[in-house]
């Protein structure tokens, strides 16, 4: 048994989760991530079945810090994504976060965490901020408001901005994803 986890909007983002289960014969695996990557995707194979799997469990470790520094008032909504987006974010497209240790020096980043890492958001809880637009039924573009207000003009505007980048993404680095197997 495994499991195939794939990213929205699926036709644009190549990520695809492998995920194992406790007793997956790790022939299958690979083989599985061998179609997928003649597919035109990019399997990462998660020997173990976690809550979120890997790409999730990442991605919510970042937005607990993001939202946890909003209900401190350290930044607002519009700078936090700015920080994301433009920062080290931007610097992602290049190189994931363990490629980027190696880049900037190990011993940096090892005194950044010993700095940072005891002030970081521990919440065993989603953020108020978070909490607090949900409970009043603000979910973002689906009701019209969340952190950003929407109209179906803004709406549909965001959606082709969004599609429109990823597929400049995309074309940034097509020459590291893998061939799609038309055989």
């Amino acid at each position: 048994m495994l499991g195939l986890h794939f990213f929205m909007p699926a036709h644009l983002v190549p990520l695809v989760e492998v995920v194992l289960g406790p007793h997956t014969d790790p022939a299958v695996a690979d083989g599985v991530c061998a179609f997928m990557r003649g597919c035109g995707s990019v399997p990462v194979l998660v020997r173990k079945d976690k809550p979120g799997f890997l790409a999730n469990r990442l991605q919510h470790a970042l937005a607990r810090e993001a939202f946890a520094l909003i209900d401190e008032g350290v930044a607002s909504p519009e700078d936090v994504d700015a920080a994301v987006r433009f920062g080290f974010g931007f610097r992602y497209l290049a190189a994931g976060p363990v490629m980027q240790r190696d880049h900037a020096g190990l011993d940096v980043h090892c005194a950044a965490a010993a700095t940072m890492y005891p002030s970081l958001a521990a919440n065993h809880t989603p953020a108020h901020v978070l909490a607090d637009r949900v409970a009043q039924g603000k979910l973002g573009m689906k009701t019209g408001e969340g952190f950003y207000q929407w109209t179906p003009e803004t709406r549909q505007a965001e959606r082709d901005r969004y599609d429109r980048l990823l597929r400049h993404g995309l074309a940034l680095i097509a020459d590291e994803l893998p061939p799609i197997d038309r055989t």
